[in-house]
């Protein structure tokens, strides 16, 4: 009885080198985790009521606080988070996780009079 001897590293499939997965995916061969996470987190979107909100009230949302809003966010999917409160210094920021979509947005005085956020799963002090 003969012993048939596998080889560890078996040749790739005829037909696929990298040129063929970047035509299929549009990544380079090799392209690293952290470009592909950078890629995934850029949606951030705002809603129509949030816009408004944010235009009427006057609240500031500089690209400092929008970049630590996604990084907020980032951190909040990666725990499962679905529907969020982030809250930024003066701001808090009622966050839809899955979607990436601000759904609104108030400042430290009109939360106060609130004091109830519903439907809220996770909370990210920013």
């Amino acid at each position: 009885m003969a012993i048939e001897r596998i080889p560890l590293a078996a040749p790739a499939p005829s037909g696929l080198d990298g040129s063929r997965l970047q035509r299929r995916t549009g990544q380079q061969p090799g392209a690293g985790f952290g470009e592909a996470l950078q890629h995934a987190t850029q949606g951030l979107q705002l809603s129509r009521h949030a816009q408004k909100r944010i235009d009427r009230r006057d609240l500031d949302l500089d690209q400092g606080r929008l970049a630590r809003l996604n990084d907020a966010i980032t951190s909040a999917a990666a725990r499962g988070a679905r529907n969020s409160v982030v809250v930024l210094d003066d701001l808090a920021v009622v966050v839809d996780i899955r979607q990436r979509t601000v759904v609104t947005a108030m400042n430290r005085e009109e939360g106060s009079r609130n004091r109830v956020f519903t439907n809220i799963d996770s909370v990210v002090i920013a």
